[in-house]
């Protein structure tokens, strides 16, 4: 069986309280692990200096979790690593440089990035392209502080770049870095009828992170609120031995008015398939 110690808090859907609040909701639900939202109020990169970070890390480390990932927001703000325009691209990519930093002094191996999107009346190559450039230079400076970039998928109403296992496996071998890796979100790979065993098939050890919720079959929903196979997962995930982080990433606005009740539901749902 899968370790509950795999399964990875997340405070998205905690914005509307304070990040110590959603620190001590971890505790409550004995989480060892954590996957960190970088956005405002809670740490977003722009706002805060390396030493305000580490005086987050010291509120992380006093109640003994640890970051498997930062993942900075780069869907709801100006962030686009493929953007046409060379002053919106050159701001994302600094923007990133500076997550990988707040990622070393978080402690987290790895930063969750995207592709970004073109404009959809342009040639889809020439932005892939443009996100290319981007990747490679992110993992120069990702390489020489030993952070791993994990490249997620999106849905096609939020991109047009990488939304499938076969759009990231060709980003992955176009861009020769053993600093970008692959990761699934089980939304936009239902959204594309794709199988959580295809992802673990193609990509072998280049899965590194998993976002794991329930849809129906998009919403990102609490594990019970949607209708995903999560016997069918939870027999992938055995039968492929992973032993990595599994986030309850929870993006859906219902949750903000009480976040716990999500958690709750979920674990809940989870608890006949982990040790």
């Amino acid at each position: 069986m899968l370790k509950r110690s795999q399964i990875t808090g997340m405070n998205f859907h905690y914005l509307h309280y304070p990040l110590t609040y959603f620190l001590d909701a971890m505790v409550t639900y004995e989480f060892q692990k954590i996957e960190l939202w970088g956005a405002s109020p809670h740490l977003y990169v722009e706002d805060l200096s390396l030493s305000e970070v580490g005086r987050i890390k010291k509120e992380i480390d006093k109640r003994e979790l640890e970051v498997v990932c930062f993942t900075p927001e780069q869907c709801m703000y100006p962030i686009n690593l493929s953007a046409k325009e060379s002053w919106i691209r050159e701001r994302s990519i600094n923007y990133f440089k500076k997550s990988i930093e707040a990622a070393v002094e978080l402690e987290a191996p790895m930063v969750l990035v995207t592709a970004g999107w073109g404009y959809r009346n342009e040639s889809r190559s020439e932005a892939l392209q443009r996100t290319r450039d981007s990747l490679e230079r992110l993992t120069f400076f990702a390489e020489e502080r030993k952070v791993t970039l994990a490249l997620e998928p999106l849905q096609k109403v939020e991109s047009n770049l990488i939304c499938t296992l076969g759009d990231l496996k060709e980003m992955l071998e176009s861009v020769p870095s053993d600093y970008l890796k692959g990761m699934v979100d089980t939304i936009p790979m239902a959204a594309e009828g794709e199988s959580l065993a295809s992802y673990f098939e193609e990509l072998k050890n280049e899965l590194v992170h998993i976002h794991f919720i329930d849809g129906n079959p998009t919403g990102h929903l609490a594990w019970g609120d949607g209708n995903l196979p999560i016997e069918t997962y939870m027999e992938t995930l055995q039968q492929y031995q992973y032993s990595g982080a599994l986030t309850l990433e929870f993006t859906s606005y219902q949750y903000l008015k009480n976040p716990n009740e999500a958690i709750e539901t979920s674990l809940k749902t989870l608890a006949p398939y982990l040790d």
